[in-house]
């Protein structure tokens, strides 16, 4: 069978947006380590995000202009982004980058949760797969039982949380249903911009840990790969995407842990292998059994 165009755009789209996700740790990790604040990191990587991609949207010549009702909307959108890339950044501090980056992918899997909570029942495929995600998971987080591990573990999925609740808003809100991917992207970008100035106490100066042109480059890669391309990428992968098979988010979770490996030297043990290998599949099942 011939892949139609839409397949042919939508697969290295698709793929594009699981590796430079993945990217994260490769440049977050080393302003954590520099003691750079996760509040700092997040403020430059929005910001400079912003800058970029309102620039892309005016060369497009696209309207910013959005109603009152949209407002609230894109605001809880925002603070749901934003909290996503804060409980991520924090797990870099008590589990493996790629561990954590792992855990987020998992996110499809949550969505299905929540739309049981509203109702919308899932076929006996979904439970299958949110049955061996959760058994996945208990084996790639299988440790010597530290309280730290544990903690790290939580984050990520709390980061994974928030973002399942960011793409079921998405798609359930009548309020936002006329904006664009660039431009819900834009405004939630914003947010996180304006927020997080605020939260970094007084005695702390914003830039603090931030000090080479390595530390800056690092802040304009996670601007751009992570977040813009990710996110630009995403949106033709949606547009064009008729779900063949398999899911090319899966890139996601095996960028990060090939450069958690190899860049900062993290354990790749046999659970955690096994465990990824399970819910990868589990996760991939499911988006190409509900084709959605």
């Amino acid at each position: 069978k011939k892949l139609s165009k839409n397949a042919i755009i939508g697969y290295p789209a698709g793929i594009i947006t699981g590796i430079t996700y993945g990217l994260n740790p490769l440049f977050a990790v080393p302003l954590i380590k520099n003691g750079a604040a996760t509040e700092s990191i997040l403020f430059f990587r929005y910001a400079f995000a912003v800058l970029l991609l309102g620039l892309f949207l005016m060369l497009r010549k696209q309207s910013f202009r959005i109603s009152g009702k949209q407002i609230g909307v894109l605001l809880a959108l925002g603070v749901l982004y934003t909290s996503s890339s804060v409980f991520l950044f924090e797990a870099y501090e008590y589990i493996a980058s790629g561990l954590a980056t792992t855990l987020v992918f998992l996110y499809p899997v949550l969505v299905a949760i929540i739309m049981v909570f509203l109702k919308v029942v899932p076929s006996w495929p979904v439970w299958l797969a949110i049955a061996a995600t959760f058994g996945g998971v208990l084996v790639m987080t299988q440790s010597d039982g530290t309280q730290t591990i544990n903690f790290g573990v939580l984050l990520s999925i709390a980061s994974a949380l928030v973002y399942a609740l960011f793409i079921v808003i998405i798609n359930r809100s009548k309020a936002i249903a006329g904006i664009s991917n660039s431009l819900l992207t834009f405004y939630a970008l914003t947010v996180g911009a304006i927020v997080f100035p605020e939260i970094i106490s007084s005695d702390t100066a914003i830039t603090a840990g931030i000090t080479t042109g390595a530390d800056w480059l690092n802040l304009v890669g996670l601007a751009l790969l992570p977040t813009i391309v990710s996110t630009a990428t995403l949106a033709i992968a949606s547009e064009t995407s008729e779900q063949q098979g398999i899911s090319p988010r899966v890139f996601e979770p095996i960028t990060a842990i090939v450069v958690g490996t190899l860049m900062f030297g993290e354990p790749l043990t046999t659970n955690i292998i096994v465990g990824i290998s399970i819910a990868m599949v589990a996760v991939t099942f499911m988006i190409t059994v509900t084709k959605r």
